[in-house]
């Protein structure tokens, strides 16, 4: 089991500093390479640069909450549900449908927390693993 996620590519949990201006505060956000890919992928289908998705969040995130506690935690959570939610395919793995598109409540309803459940797709047939 461990082979599968031991041999990725070590650049993927990297940590790398990403610096940007939110409301012309610098600031550096730490997150590992994966996680700014992911990134990157989201803002792309909806045309924004990661500073430009990364201000958009963050921005919303505080008109939602008032406030913000671990940004960077709060990232790689975006990155994972956002992974997840396209595998229950709850958002649409062609990433020339912008995110801004679909419909929120939808998209929720297969959460968890919102009461629905995000459904696995159906593995595909593989091979048994060696025996020891």
């Amino acid at each position: 089991m461990c082979q599968i996620f031991i041999n990725a590519d070590p650049n993927l949990w990297q940590s790398k500093a990403h610096s940007l201006r939110l409301h012309g505060v610098a600031t550096s956000i730490r997150l590992e390479t994966l996680y700014w890919r992911v990134l990157d992928e989201i803002g792309k289908r909806d045309g924004l640069s990661v500073n430009q998705l990364i201000t958009r969040l963050h921005d919303e995130l505080i008109d939602a909450r008032g406030e913000v506690d671990n940004f960077a935690s709060f990232l790689r959570v975006c990155c994972g549900r956002y992974l997840l939610l396209q595998l229950a395919g709850r958002i649409p793995a062609d990433l020339n449908v912008p995110i801004r598109s679909l419909d929120p409540a939808y998209v929720l309803a297969g959460e968890p927390a919102h009461g629905g459940k995000l459904a696995r797709r159906a593995p595909h047939a593989l091979a048994p693993a060696p025996q020891a």
